[in-house]
């Protein structure tokens, strides 16, 4: 059976705190490695009041410092916002401090709107298209130092932290397959190309010193309970979180509702948005899972749930796990 692993975006709850947040995210994480969850990784935004995350760095050593075994990484860091030796000294510390616990998952959007992302780089000219450049880069840094190199990551030199490609589009696909490097695929927010760009990345994967054939993870929304009702009902905060977003007002995660209040057309895009999406009691999780694994052969999925109380949230990553292990046992 394939690994699952969690995706948080450290939420901030209505009338709560990044202290909060952070004290929650660091108890997920805690129970996630207890359940068999193979990795933790955080994401990278700004200016978002809702999300806690924004230092990623900063909060994966919170976490791992907090846990023993489970991977801890980004998903992702946008690397446009920073300068590759930047990146690499930060984990390069991580992978230091962690040895061979912490993975770089590596994004090209900024993460923002684009008045904040100036704010975060004073320069957009180029930053996009220097991706690609930026990553070969990145991987420079964590090779092993030659004779001659006149900057070094320190520390980061030779400890070949493992770097991932994330995208919503075929670019990344694309340049994770010239690298030779494992894909995540952001279909629990953007699933419109997901099949496209990983049959794109397997046809054209270039086996690497880092990847011998081409791994490929997909983001799931994940909302797991003991009735489908409740379920459905822990949905809608996500649903108020995206009608939000949309309407260019994000704020802090909403309580749950029997009603959205949203037009019929922001509802149908928000659906459209959040289609991948396993939502139910454990027997609708198993075969939501299911459904995607067979639909996209993924070597792993990346499970995310946007839940504004913690006990459920709790709750909905401890019935994946369970049902994990259920499908184990039948294909065992």
């Amino acid at each position: 059976m394939i690994p699952f692993s969690v995706l948080d975006l450290s939420p901030i709850t209505v009338g709560a705190t990044a202290t909060q947040a952070f004290r929650n995210t660091l108890d997920l994480a805690q129970h996630a490695e207890q359940w068999g969850y193979l990795r933790y990784w955080l994401a990278e935004h700004h200016n978002m009041t809702g999300i806690a995350s924004a230092a990623t760095s900063v909060v994966i050593g919170h976490v791992a410092g907090g846990t023993k075994t489970i991977r801890v990484g980004s998903g992702g860091v946008m690397l446009p916002n920073h300068a590759p030796l930047v990146i690499a000294e930060q984990f390069g510390t991580l992978e230091s401090l962690y040895p061979g616990r912490i993975d770089l998952g590596l994004g090209r959007a900024p993460g923002t709107d684009q008045t904040t992302a100036r704010a975060l780089r004073r320069d957009l000219h180029g930053s996009a298209e220097s991706f690609p450049d930026d990553v070969v880069e990145l991987q420079r840094f964590f090779s092993d130092a030659v004779p001659g190199q006149r900057v070094r990551a320190v520390p980061g030199a030779g400890l070949h932290v493992p770097i991932w490609l994330l995208g919503s589009s075929l670019f990344s696909a694309q340049l994770a397959a010239a690298l030779g490097l494992p894909f995540a695929f952001a279909s629990h927010f953007a699933p419109d190309h997901m099949l496209t760009a990983l049959r794109i990345y397997r046809a054209q994967f270039r086996p690497s010193a880092t990847l011998a054939k081409p791994y490929a993870m997909v983001g799931v929304n994940l909302f797991a309970a003991d009735t489908n009702e409740a379920a459905q009902r822990l949905f809608t905060s996500l649903q108020q979180q995206f009608v939000n977003l949309r309407r260019g007002t994000p704020g802090q995660l909403q309580a749950p509702v029997e009603r959205i209040e949203a037009t019929e057309m922001e509802l149908s895009g928000v659906a459209h948005s959040l289609s991948c999406s396993v939502i139910g009691e454990r027997d609708a999780v198993r075969e939501g899972l299911l459904s995607v694994i067979e639909q996209t052969g993924a070597d792993e999925l990346m499970l995310t749930a946007q839940i504004y109380d913690h006990a459920a949230r709790l709750r909905s990553f401890e019935i994946a796990a369970q049902v994990r292990e259920e499908i184990a046992g039948s294909k065992g």
